[in-house]
């Protein structure tokens, strides 16, 4: 993923990928792998289906606040998801040209938790008493691009990031990770035949050492068939906490989508199909198997 021109968009879009890739390991591995075996000649022939990011439903920021950014670079609103287990909304944008990655943002219901965990996550947020967004110039991509990668609150302590964890894994990974890119998404059906379907992909990463989230099955499937999505597990990594504390915790993870055609455009080949002619939008029961790439009981499996 990669945006050559200098709008706004363009500059996040390219920092928040190459920060992302810096810190997981398996963006590498899997385009090194995909140059080797000749399937693409760059990094930027892969198509980035959509990106996502987590935030916290608290006054002055989730989805409300966070949406401002990519709304004014023209990303459009679509549809609403809920996940009553994990505690979630969220929605998915639109781009603004066919070249740009849909993006994925949800948000955490605080007041569902339970007080002790409301209290835990209001101690690091109720210092923000104003939209942090409203005071962004927008149109200067490199200090929006900065300011997703600015802590918006204090460190936590490992003993609440251990808390919380006992209760929304969700919770902790944004109490820790914040703003960081959770993850981007490579379009299978877009790559070279033997490659373009998540079976074929699938054990293509088996074969190169990655490990897949077997939550509702290695390929999580819409209902309607036409939108398949597989995701690693993300790596572990040395988080060091405000009392000094160093815990191994969740990172980032990468996802796999495969769109296929709508009944009507299926009598296409290949060459003739465009973006427009396949699936679009997202799966909610797809998305809530696809969330626990960062799960612990995921990271754990053998």
């Amino acid at each position: 993923m990669h945006f050559d021109e200098q709008k706004p968009l363009d500059i996040v879009l390219n920092d928040l990928f190459e920060q992302y890739s810096k810190h997981v390991a398996d963006v590498s591995k899997i385009t090194n792998a995909l140059l080797e075996k000749a399937v693409i000649n760059a990094q930027e022939d892969i198509v980035n289906d959509h990106i996502a990011f987590r935030t916290l439903g608290v006054p002055h920021l989730g989805i409300q606040s966070f949406e401002k950014i990519f709304l004014a670079y023209g990303y459009q609103r679509r549809d609403h998801y809920y996940f009553e287990a994990k505690k979630l909304d969220a929605y998915w944008y639109a781009p603004p040209a066919a070249h740009y990655p849909r993006i994925f943002v949800s948000e955490l219901q605080v007041e569902a938790l339970s007080e002790e965990a409301q209290q835990i996550i209001h101690r690091y947020t109720d210092d923000i008493t104003s939209d942090p967004v409203l005071e962004l110039d927008l149109a200067d991509g490199a200090a929006v691009a900065a300011f997703l990668q600015r802590p918006l609150w204090s460190l936590p302590t490992a003993n609440d990031y251990e808390r919380l964890l006992q209760e929304s894994e969700y919770a902790a990974w944004v109490i820790y990770n914040r703003y960081y890119l959770n993850h981007y998404t490579i379009s299978i059906h877009e790559l070279k035949d033997g490659y373009n379907t998540l079976e074929e992909f699938n054990a293509f990463l088996e074969n190169i050492g990655i490990k897949l989230n077997s939550s509702g099955g290695k390929i999580k499937t819409s209902a309607d068939g036409l939108l398949r999505q597989s995701s690693t597990v993300s790596a572990l990594y040395d988080a060091t906490f405000a009392d000094d504390r160093i815990l191994q915790i969740a990172g980032s993870y990468v996802e796999f989508a495969e769109r296929l055609p709508l009944p009507k455009f299926q009598h296409l080949g290949k060459e003739e199909l465009q973006p427009a002619h396949r699936r679009e939008g997202f799966e909610a029961n797809n998305a809530d198997k696809i969330f626990e790439s960062t799960y612990t009981q995921q990271i754990n499996k053998k």
